[in-house]
């Protein structure tokens, strides 16, 4: 894979490779959550790309792998490198600067289907972002057809006053590499890590997003969903980052449609808060982060310093989705009314 040059803009494409035939992004269901690293060869690797299969949604054929890699300033060439946590790295830090984390759908009124094929065509051929179900999804059936171990965890984001979300409040990738066992990669979830987070390691992890860890989750802090003894479900993990808690992990795989209900309250629920803002927001080459939230253009550095200023024309917010985003727009999204 040829990383194109690092700007501070949404990768350009890379000029296509010749590449093989259509890879097996896997049946839905997934297995149990893996405790060791995927045994998998350069070759075998190769080989799933390489496998013909009959079209399905689930299948990506190498097209659109290849756009997918290019939408990420990558380029695909064969022999595959193995599925490793350093590809893995590269992939998951280049999607967050590529594809922004978005909520427009939501408020254009644009249908959100979470089926892999239509999401991936959206990040690539709509040149879009999402939410988490859309962003996870794509970057995960793209992880597949790479021949990486995926499997989908359901997540409640913690709240105000450390209340647990609704259930399947949040989709996160536990993603199994050749040379380092299991990490949990998270390109949906907006100022997050940087990096895949080490699984079954509870020591704190440094990223530059700051320092996370992952650890067997307590009692539920408001007491929802806890049993007589106020025990959190088996086997369920926090992801703490600073110190505070971010969200709670079930450990037990889920396939894509499992997410459709929590996906439709995040996009009609008059209490979700993606529909009472508009987000659109991505990292940037040097760590920092900018982000347009209906008119009001914020950027971060990667010192902390932040500067946001009002955007006062439709022409100026269309140039900011445009420039800085990738994305091209007919009209300035405004917040729908919902409830």
């Amino acid at each position: 894979m040829n990383p194109a040059p690092a700007k501070d803009e949404p990768p350009r494409p890379a000029a296509p490779q010749k590449s093989a035939r259509p890879s097996d992004a896997r049946d839905a269901a997934r297995p149990a959550v893996p405790q060791g690293a995927a045994q998998h060869s350069d070759g075998q690797a190769a080989a799933r790309l390489s496998e013909a299969r009959h079209q399905d949604v689930r299948f990506l054929d190498v097209p659109l792998v290849e756009a997918y890699l290019r939408r990420l300033g990558l380029g695909l060439e064969l022999p595959l490198p193995a599925p490793t946590v350093g590809l893995l790295r590269e992939l998951h830090l280049r999607h967050l600067r590529a594809v922004p984390f978005e909520n427009l759908s939501v408020h254009l009124g644009e249908e959100i289907v979470l089926e892999e094929k239509r999401l991936v065509e959206k990040v690539v051929e709509a040149r879009r972002g999402g939410f988490c179900y859309e962003l996870n999804g794509a970057f995960g059936a793209l992880l597949t057809a790479l021949g990486f171990e995926v499997a989908l965890l359901a997540a409640r984001v913690y709240g105000e006053e450390g209340r647990l979300g609704i259930p399947y409040d949040h989709l996160a990738l536990l993603v199994g590499t050749v040379d380092g066992g299991h990490r949990l990669a998270d390109v949906g979830f907006g100022a997050h890590s940087h990096h895949p987070l080490r699984w079954g390691h509870e020591g704190e992890q440094a990223d530059p997003g700051g320092t996370f860890r992952i650890a067997e989750a307590g009692p539920d802090p408001a007491g929802a969903e806890a049993g007589a003894d106020g025990a959190a479900p088996a086997r369920d993990v926090d992801v703490v980052r600073d110190g505070a808690p971010v969200y709670r992990l079930e450990v037990r795989p889920r396939v894509l449609g499992d997410f459709a209900a929590g996906a439709w309250w995040h996009s009609t629920s008059p209490r979700s808060h993606f529909t009472r803002s508009l987000i659109c927001s991505r990292l940037t080459q040097d760590g920092g982060r900018i982000t347009l939230s209906g008119r009001r253009l914020k950027t971060t550095s990667v010192d902390g310093a932040s500067g946001e200023h009002e955007l006062e024309s439709d022409d100026e917010v269309l140039g900011v989705y445009r420039e800085r985003f990738g994305i091209e727009l007919e009209r300035v999204p405004t917040v729908r009314a919902y409830g």
